[in-house]
């Protein structure tokens, strides 16, 4: 059980990790009270990684006081995705993404930080990714910028340019300006 407290918001991120190799299944759920630039809302998810660490699916069951939200995001034999949300249903390739990220989790950073060995010094790298952002509940196609340093791991997402330390396992310990390991 791994957990994160929100710096400077009432937010907090539990998550159970079962891993294997490389290999990730995750059970979490993100709390966060309203704030200026959004709702209060709780997303609660599960992942599931394939053996080199890939994004396999990602369900994620999303409350908010404007209603209630269902979407998975899943990968397909062939490397496309299926987004489905209740707006409907999407298929693409997004990018050539490997991996998820869920907006405002530390959790998803370690997945292409373990997968590129970024904490063991990795090269600097541009990740495409299938991008949720809450609390809104939309899917897009993103691009994560990882510049492994001596001290920290800078990125850039669409939301934030921060540092991240993370362990030897290469999970989140510290996202600077987003949240802590507690």
């Amino acid at each position: 059980m791994v957990t994160w407290r929100g710096e400077g918001t009432d937010r907090l991120e539990q998550v159970r990790l079962h891993v294997t190799g490389e290999r990730i299944k995750a059970y979490g759920r993100i709390i966060a009270a309203a704030t200026d630039e959004h709702e209060a809302f709780s997303a609660s998810y599960e992942l599931v990684t394939n053996d080199d660490g890939v994004t396999k699916r990602l369900s994620v069951h999303l409350l908010r006081a404007s209603g209630e939200t269902q979407l998975a995001i899943t990968r397909d034999g062939e490397h496309n995705w299926l987004i489905q949300t209740p707006g409907g249903t999407e298929r693409g390739e997004f990018n050539g993404a490997e991996d998820v990220d869920l907006a405002l989790s530390p959790m998803f950073n370690a997945l292409p930080i373990r997968r590129k060995r970024l904490h063991e010094g990795g090269a600097e790298t541009d990740v495409p990714v299938v991008y949720l952002y809450l609390p809104a509940g939309t899917v897009e196609p993103a691009t994560l910028h990882y510049a492994p340093g001596p001290d920290a791991i800078g990125v850039v997402s669409p939301i934030v340019t921060s540092s991240l330390t993370v362990d030897s396992n290469g999970f989140v310990v510290d996202y600077a300006g987003l949240a802590s390991r507690v």
